[in-house]
């Protein structure tokens, strides 16, 4: 079982440029953490395994933190009356300096029609999260797919899978029709991994639909197979039991993704505006003896009006039953925030969050060879 605790400053800086293409942006945000964690080892391995998992760990520390800082260059050209060329090339930055290289992030070209809709071709965010209007917290908590250490010596808030980014992948965007407040997108991304550590993983899809119509909610559902879930797992060979052998195998999955959201101000008479937010996932893996991961998240946010600009608090819970395809191995986090908008390009946040959960170690054999 592991319990965290974190209060947390942020600012986030975004960098505009004139209006022009293309377009130079940036973002900085910089947080500073104080962070108490505190683990207990509790593993459930097969016969003749052991793990070095967290063990009486506890900590009170003080970190800075860089959180999703970018550099990137978009825009777009004429090519006819109906066709535009489309371009995105953006990478991460690490501000605080703990990671010094470049992390590609969306990079893709394209072109966009009028009558037949957008097609991108290169790295794309997965369309799973084009239904995601419920998340509210940034920073350290916007920890969605955070659902296993990286490390068995370094603690995590561990919370449900989360859409990822796909190399090698095509988005198709469908054109609006008329009036209709539906965005509907397909994609497909494929594996070009041919080494045999890579075996097993499969071309991956996705779909997602969002009905966003201006009666102050949005509806959507989305689904993606062997994308989104794509890694691997080392499980104990028995196949000699007087040689057992640690075994790497790749596996992938479905996950189903719906989500509402709700301005209740627009309802019912309210002093400020609020908006609620529910969203339901589950996540099929397909390696041996998981579990269906199923997870919620609840939230609420409301605008502030007795401040010089624009301010809102907000509450998210978090949920999250057989982490990461284990049984039984399951996730609580609640987040406590605020933001206040100094500038259109310049946001301070403040917050305290709690995440408790169970993290299985698996695959550490004692004996026999590895």
């Amino acid at each position: 079982m592991k319990n965290l605790l974190l209060v947390i400053l942020m600012v986030s800086f975004w960098v505009p440029t004139v209006d022009a293409a293309p377009k130079f942006y940036g973002k900085a945000f910089i947080t500073t953490d104080y962070i108490n964690s505190k683990a207990d080892r509790s593993t459930r391995l097969r016969t003749g395994e052991a793990t070095k998992a967290l063990n009486e760990y506890d900590e009170n520390t003080v970190e800075i933190n860089s959180h999703s800082g970018r550099l990137g260059l978009r825009g777009s050209e004429d090519m006819t009356d109906n066709t535009d060329l489309v371009y995105k090339l953006e990478y991460g930055i690490s501000v605080d300096g703990d990671k010094s290289a470049f992390k590609n992030r969306d990079t893709y070209l394209g072109l966009k029609n009028k009558q037949y809709g957008e097609l991108r071709v290169g790295r794309n965010s997965s369309i799973l999260g084009e239904v995601d209007k419920v998340i509210v917290t940034e920073g350290y908590w916007d920890n969605l797919g955070d659902s296993k250490l990286k490390r068995e010596d370094e603690l995590r808030a561990l919370n449900m899978l989360d859409d990822s980014r796909q190399s090698n992948s095509v988005v198709w965007i469908a054109p609006q029709y008329e009036d209709l407040p539906l965005d509907l997108r397909l994609q497909y991304a494929a594996d070009e991994s041919f080494s045999s550590e890579s075996r097993g993983r499969k071309d991956g899809f996705a779909t997602s639909l969002l009905y966003e119509p201006d009666a102050g909610y949005t509806v959507g559902l989305a689904y993606s197979k062997d994308m989104d879930v794509d890694d691997d797992i080392s499980i104990l060979d028995l196949t000699d039991p007087d040689e057992p052998r640690r075994k790497k195998v790749n596996y992938g999955g479905d996950v189903i993704r719906a989500a509402l959201t709700a301005d209740i101000d627009k309802y019912i008479s309210l002093p400020n505006d609020v908006t609620l937010g529910l969203m339901y996932q589950q996540v099929d893996y397909d390696f041996d003896d998981s579990q269906k991961e199923r997870g919620w998240v609840v939230s609420g946010e409301m605008d502030l009006d007795n401040f010089a600009k624009p301010a809102s608090i907000y509450l998210q819970y978090n949920r999250t039953d057989n982490l990461n395809g284990y049984d039984n191995s399951n996730s609580d986090q609640i987040v406590l925030g605020g933001k206040y908008d100094f500038k259109k390009n310049i946001t301070g946040h403040a917050y305290i969050g709690q995440n408790s959960a169970d993290y299985v170690a698996v695959s550490k054999i004692q004996g026999g060879r590895c």
